[in-house]
């Protein structure tokens, strides 16, 4: 049996240790809150991420990070891509250098603009690394609902441990060594489902959103490419598969987001209450950075960025776009 350590008990979190449980491993959790640890550990619950579905009763949860990795052969890291940094610098005492993990968020990090892997491959080099990415609702994941992702390593024989830890009938990983590709596909679907949603708030039509999707995939790809991807990977599951979730799923916050944004919503209210982060705001800004830094043309990423981050209104936003010059696709 293979014994996993889940760093992170929000909604992804949960969902990936009933993952890891059907599929037979081992299984504890370490949450940030006591409350959340206590509901997991003796009422089988998340009551806070993931209410109302009920959690294998051998699935364990604490506060107490030593405890959850004591005796584990792997960790996944499931916490937001922007506090990755600093989670790392708290608890990574607590981590052996060589115990391999499994990156579960999906996200640039504003300033350094590395992906979690070149950002752990900074503070942790000897560490091995894999990342989770694709089409994945955590509520349809908890719910047992069929699903497909990518587990992405330049050790293929460690991308296969971390699929045969999580994966069973309802749950199918698929391997690949591209992680650049899948990291940078993970973290622009959602700016671009920000943008997706902002035209259905503005109910502009399903031809909008078309158009909208294949040419963000296009951006995707050229910034993938600019950065050592392979362009194939951005048809796959954790390219094209997530983007089309994402933009298209009602239970995307991303999208909701633009939704709100389009439906004439500040940004600061759209966010205020909101439990889970929204990974494509901070995303937006570090994108459009990164695709500067390469000279890589990606008008919708840095339309989104203007709108959450320059003061830009949506309407001339929407005009800008509309009024590039026509080319070849």
């Amino acid at each position: 049996m293979t014994r996993l350590a889940v760093i992170g008990a929000g909604a992804w979190g949960t969902a990936l240790a009933t993952v890891a449980r059907r599929a037979g491993s081992e299984v504890a959790i370490w949450a940030r809150s006591a409350a959340i640890a206590e509901a997991i550990d003796r009422r089988h619950e998340n009551p806070v991420y993931l209410p109302g579905v009920a959690l294998d009763p051998a699935i364990t949860a604490s506060t107490d990070l030593s405890a959850a990795v004591s005796r584990a052969d792997a960790a996944l890291l499931v916490v937001p891509a922007q506090f990755l940094r600093e989670a790392l610098a708290s608890f990574g005492a607590h981590l052996s250098a060589t115990l391999p993990l499994l990156l579960c968020a999906k996200g640039i990090e504003t300033g350094s603009l590395k992906t979690m892997a070149e950002l752990v491959a900074e503070l942790r080099p000897q560490t091995p690394l894999a990342v989770l990415s694709g089409p994945s609702f955590a509520a349809e994941v908890a719910g047992d609902l069929p699903t497909a992702v990518v587990i992405a390593s330049a050790d293929s024989a460690l991308a296969e441990f971390f699929s045969a830890a999580l994966g069973h009938p309802r749950f199918r990983p698929y391997a690949l060594e591209d992680v650049t590709g899948v990291e940078l596909g993970g973290a622009i679907k959602n700016v671009l489902a920000i943008a997706c949603g902002i035209l259905d708030g503005l109910r502009l039509g399903d031809n909008a959103r078309a158009a909208l999707i294949t040419r963000g995939l296009a951006e995707m790809t050229r910034l993938g490419q600019a950065k050592g991807a392979r362009a194939e990977t951005f048809a796959g599951l954790s390219g094209l598969g997530d983007l089309v979730l994402t933009c298209c799923g009602g239970l995307s916050r991303n999208h909701a987001l633009g939704v709100a944004l389009g439906q004439g919503t500040s940004l600061d209210t759209a966010l205020a209450g909101r439990r889970s982060v929204v990974e494509g705001v901070a995303s937006s800004a570090s994108i459009a950075a990164l695709a500067t830094s390469l000279k890589v043309e990606m008008p919708i990423v840095a339309a989104v960025d203007a709108v959450l981050h320059c003061g830009m209104a949506i309407a001339p936003m929407i005009d800008g776009l509309l009024a590039r010059p026509r080319r070849s696709e």
